[in-house]
């Protein structure tokens, strides 16, 4: 097992710098000049020449890259243009909320989607199964954030029972354990999980139907075992899949909604990455790009060793 996860942490070296290539190239081949959100409309040449050379546009692009990955290293992302604020501190605080709501929405988006599923699975062709599989596919095509619209108008404007929009009282986004603010958190949190849990619960079905399909199901009822005996054992199986899949959808789920938390005016990551984007703030910009990346890798190093240490099989493979 110490072996295959030493394996697995140098694999994601070369990942980590693909990545980081791929953050820093993609919002340099964006049109228009970065410097643009801080420039005055009347800015002469030769500020907008200092201004360049204070955040190292003028240099070639290798340059850039490798002093920009040298300081991220140390964790220094650089300042926001438009702000000035260190970008470390603003995407931290930014994902930080992120997660709160990417947890909230898996809790719900898996609990359900793993009962759908085995209830679908375990009882195939029957009326349970077409309820299960279409509240699945409602899920997976339904625009979440026209279901976000939807949840607002009635709860928050029909209802007057949960807020709109924000993180806490009084637009606060820092964010506490408390009713004050976890009701903030009700409706994003279920938009969010609509999607993962269709796809969960249309990946647990086909599994659960495929195991049960399997001779060693037969076996295991022919040798007198109790079906909750038996429930233990198609678990198991389903565990690896069952988990990679969840792994996968936690993961978009922390790479932020630019749609939910804008609809909800969330101060995730998404609502940063939109703000970013059109102000044209190339440091923030890069930095949230980065840290989410990040996070996607790192969690799918995580499912990798779960999955190994819940099926043998992966090791030896």
């Amino acid at each position: 097992m110490l072996v295959y996860i030493a394996r697995r942490l140098v694999y994601v070296i070369p990942i980590v710098i693909s990545v980081a290539l791929v953050c820093f190239m993609l919002v340099h081949i964006t049109p228009g000049d970065p410097l643009v959100a801080v420039l005055p409309a009347d800015a002469s040449q030769e500020l907008a020449a200092q201004l360049r050379a204070a955040y190292g546009f003028d240099r070639p692009l290798p340059v850039q890259f490798g002093l920009w990955l040298w300081k991220a290293l140390h964790g220094d992302l650089g300042n926001s243009i438009a702000t000035g604020r260190p970008v470390l501190a603003e995407v931290l605080r930014a994902v930080s909320n992120t997660v709160t709501l990417a947890i909230a929405a898996a809790i719900i988006g898996f609990s359900f989607g793993l009962l759908f599923g085995l209830l679908a699975g375990y009882f195939r062709d029957t009326w349970i199964d077409k309820v299960s599989t279409s509240i699945a596919i409602a899920g997976v095509s339904v625009p979440h954030y026209w279901l976000g619209m939807v949840l607002v108008i009635i709860f928050s404007v029909q209802l007057n029972w949960l807020p709109a929009v924000g993180a806490g009282p009084g637009g606060s986004g820092q964010w506490a354990w408390d009713w004050a603010h976890l009701k903030y958190l009700v409706l994003p949190a279920i938009t969010t999980s609509v999607i993962p849990m269709g796809i969960v619960t249309r990946t647990v079905r086909a599994l659960t139907g495929d195991i049960l399909s399997q001779d060693f199901v037969e076996a295991l009822r022919a040798k007198g075992l109790r079906e909750t005996q038996v429930f233990r054992h198609v678990l198991k199986n389903a565990a690896p899949t069952a988990l990679a899949v969840m792994g996968l959808q936690l993961g978009y789920m922390l790479g932020g909604s630019i749609l939910i938390e804008t609809v909800f005016s969330w101060p995730g990551s998404g609502l940063l990455l939109n703000s970013a984007i059109f102000q044209r703030d190339l440091p923030l910009l890069q930095g949230t790009i980065l840290v989410l990346a990040l996070f996607f890798v790192f969690l799918n190093l995580v499912v990798d060793i779960a999955q190994a240490a819940i099926d043998p099989r992966i090791k030896r493979a």
